[in-house]
């Protein structure tokens, strides 16, 4: 069993890399998991798991390895864990997974597909609350347009609680994702300010993309131009907005239920 004790080993360093910055992530091809939990739905995910590392005063080895048959095992000690962890409350455990390709083209689809799409979403919380509400509703896909943040940070794996790896996710552009939903007779709702009908008028019984744009900006021109439909939440309070990932939930689970859950 290897083990390492000094955070100022060079694997570590790269570690640490690869939690701070994006660039180590896509170069290498792999990211850094935190928690059993969200390591075990990694897997159920279909990610590869390379290596797991674990802190033996909180997670022993026989722990460690049945979280994986094929993973390389390092023990480390606390310092090291305490360089690498991002939260108090994990096990003692991490791991190093291989990304996945996340281009529309490998994007599997049902016959009648329920998708979400959310156009640059920049906040970690808000990207981790929408994969949630995804996973909770069994989405179809969850499309990123436009990403303006790196999936595989270590802030959008703990917002998510693992939903990351649970949900079918893809990125492209605002116009490959456009071209793709119509190449697919997929239905496309926009939720805008801009020529709108309330949400609820609308049905999502057939393949339905449900379209949110950011609190700041909302959705570019060019989904509303594209739309089947631009469709509104009223709103009876003095704001015009609500949080994007609220939003999300709102037109989620109105398709569900019209789809009888």
């Amino acid at each position: 069993m290897k083990q390492i004790t000094s955070v100022q080993n060079p694997f570590i360093k790269s570690l640490v890399l690869l939690q701070e910055k994006s660039k180590a992530r896509k170069q290498t091809g792999t990211f850094l998991i935190e928690g059993q939990r969200e390591i075990e739905l990694a897997q159920k995910g279909g990610y590869e798991i390379e290596t797991i590392l674990f802190l033996p005063e909180i997670s022993s080895e026989n722990e460690a390895k049945k979280l994986s048959r094929s993973a390389e095992f390092i023990e480390i000690s606390k310092e090291v864990y305490q360089k690498l962890a991002y939260r108090d409350t994990t096990e003692g455990i991490l791991a190093i997974a291989k990304s996945k390709n996340l281009s529309l083209a490998e994007l599997n689809l049902g016959e009648n597909p329920l998708i979400l799409v959310a156009e640059a979403p920049e906040k970690p919380g808000n990207i981790g609350a929408i994969l949630r509400t995804a996973d909770a509703a069994n989405l179809d896909a969850v499309i990123i347009a436009n990403p303006k943040s790196d999936l595989y940070s270590p802030n959008i794996v703990r917002s998510s609680v693992g939903c990351l790896f649970t949900n079918n996710i893809a990125t492209g552009t605002t116009e490959e994702i456009i071209a793709f939903l119509k190449s697919k007779n997929i239905s496309i709702y926009c939720a805008t300010l801009q020529n709108s009908t309330g949400y609820h008028t609308q049905d999502y019984t057939t393949p339905t993309a449900l379209v949110v744009g950011t609190e700041a900006t909302g959705l570019t021109h060019e989904w509303r131009d594209n739309a089947t439909q631009n469709i509104i939440i009223p709103m009876q309070g003095a704001i015009d907005s609500m949080n994007v990932s609220v939003a999300a939930a709102i037109l989620i689970f109105e398709a569900k239920r019209q789809r009888g859950f």
